[in-house]
């Protein structure tokens, strides 16, 4: 795939991810426009002042739920990719509405915008917390993902093509547990809700690549998957303050003890590959493309949970992704 002639837009541009997939594509992919699209000016004033000047690079406001200025903003764009997102999980809570009216309201204008201006691709960022969701974040990323590969019905005659990645909780992000546990090894304390709980990791740089990847293979209705490892809570904790107290507070409302990346429903209709899952659409392979031709389905009663992972992450590897993003932390960044 040629970036250099993409006209590329990203939604919610700002944020850990957005900033992270625009260094990889100015200093690598070099496409011929790259659009930050958010609704916070001083993000986007910091953002330029922290370098990202580039000719190449347009700073848009605007917001999600805005279907008016999504479409003023698509015109000319190659391909999206939909991150904007509210993703705090009490902040989802206490203000329900506003979850629905951007992650869901916001995801159907994307989709509307797309069509209408004839983008190519549209890759939207999903998490694993969509999958048997217990909180209204999950069940709003749910929502947002089925609506995504279902609009693929919309666009069947047309050129718009959308999907989803699914991943895990990514090291250091905005709202990572990391920068907490940074924070509480200060005290020489750490809380930590369950010594039994896991998760799934991702670095921000492994979701960038994967999500680049994702875009030049998709076809139209995949939710793809990556083969990330998992960890248990108390060895993160362990790993940044070894010399800390853990104290357990028991699962806080809306937490699940482990997370889970592909149900047992879903198995039935993925492809599992070398280093990913492909979930193919089960109403309509709309474009008939068949990725069993490029890996095997998987057994029967198959799940992919953080408790049930083969590849796990030791103190001394969480330590090492830890070392990586402190002083980026420190200095403001993502």
């Amino acid at each position: 795939m040629d970036w250099t002639n993409k006209h590329i837009l990203v939604t919610g541009g700002t944020g850990s991810f957005g900033k992270k997939f625009v260094e990889v594509m100015l200093n690598e992919y070099h496409p011929a426009r790259l659009i930050i699209y958010s609704r916070d000016e001083l993000k986007q004033h910091e953002m330029r002042t922290a370098g990202f000047n580039h000719p190449n690079l347009r700073y848009f406001i605007g917001d999600v739920r805005d279907l008016d200025r999504l479409r003023r903003a698509f015109n000319g764009v190659n391909l999206v990719v939909h991150a904007a997102a509210l993703k705090q999980v009490p902040a989802c809570e206490y203000n329900p509405m506003e979850a629905v009216k951007t992650n869901i309201l916001g995801s159907s204008n994307v989709v509307d915008a797309a069509i209408d201006a004839g983008v190519e691709k549209v890759l939207a960022l999903s998490t694993d917390k969509a999958v048997n969701p217990v909180n209204l974040y999950g069940a709003t990323k749910l929502a947002a993902e089925k609506l995504m590969i279902q609009s693929n019905a919309y666009a069947g005659g047309l050129t718009t093509r959308f999907s989803c990645v699914r991943y895990g909780n990514v090291v250091g992000s905005r709202g990572s547990v990391v920068p907490l546990f940074l924070q509480q090894r200060e005290t020489g304390e750490v809380t930590i809700t369950d010594e039994r709980m896991t998760r799934f990791w991702i670095s921000l740089e492994q979701g960038v690549r994967f999500v680049i990847r994702c875009i030049e293979q998709m076809q139209g209705g995949e939710v793809f998957v990556p083969k990330i490892p998992s960890m248990k809570m108390i060895d993160l904790a362990k790993a940044i303050a070894p010399e800390a107290t853990m104290r357990i507070i028991g699962i806080r409302p809306g937490e699940k003890l482990h997370e889970v990346l592909i149900s047992e429903d879903e198995a039935r209709s993925t492809v599992e590959l070398a280093d990913m899952y492909v979930v193919q659409p089960q109403a309509a392979l709309w474009f008939g493309y068949d990725w069993s031709e490029k890996g095997s389905i998987l057994p029967e009663g198959y799940h992919y949970a953080s408790d049930n992972n083969t590849e796990w992450l030791t103190v001394a590897d969480i330590q090492a992704m830890v070392n990586g993003i402190e002083t980026h932390l420190e200095k403001g960044a993502g």
